[in-house]
């Protein structure tokens, strides 16, 4: 329970690093308490846990407000030149693409991170698709959740205009 309740203060706090939340803990009663990989062991293991609690909170808040803002994020994960014999991520049940980032002008190998948040910054939702899945296609699988609600993004997430 302390691990969880650890992990969610440091997230609250935007500490978005173990080193950095060690940091933080210098001097306090906490400092002792647990070492830093077994605090990476443990909270790996507790990732389901821990996100179901982070997605109950989200929905509390998300009644707050109706306004939540949607972009994505490219994730490389290897070189463009390495990509054809790259073994990264094949396993996974979700492979690895080629795309194309509009706001640094590049092609990258790897995934997109698609997030929303609120415009208190609090993720409420984030899912990683192939690189070449277009904004508009997350969208359309978010769409429902978002419903009565203002969802800004950058017109990436504009539907097109048949014609």
């Amino acid at each position: 329970m302390e691990l969880v309740a650890l992990n969610i203060t440091a997230e609250y706090m935007s500490v978005n690093s173990e080193l950095q939340l060690f940091r933080c803990l210098k001097g306090s009663e906490l400092e002792h308490k647990i070492e830093r990989s077994v605090f990476n062991k443990r909270k790996r293991a507790l990732f389901s846990y821990i996100e179901e609690i982070r997605i109950c909170l989200s929905g509390k808040f998300s009644d707050l407000t109706d306004v939540f803002v949607v972009d994505s994020a490219p994730i490389e994960i290897c070189r463009a030149s390495r990509a054809g014999r790259s073994g990264i991520c094949l396993t996974e049940n979700i492979k690895p693409a080629f795309g194309y980032c509009a706001s640094q002008k590049t092609r990258y190998f790897g995934y997109k991170l698609h997030a929303v948040c609120d415009k208190n910054g609090i993720f409420h939702s984030f899912d990683f698709t192939p690189a070449n899945v277009h904004d508009i296609n997350y969208l359309q699988d978010i769409r429902e959740n978002f419903r009565n609600c203002l969802l800004i993004g950058n017109r990436g997430y504009r539907q097109r205009n048949p014609g």
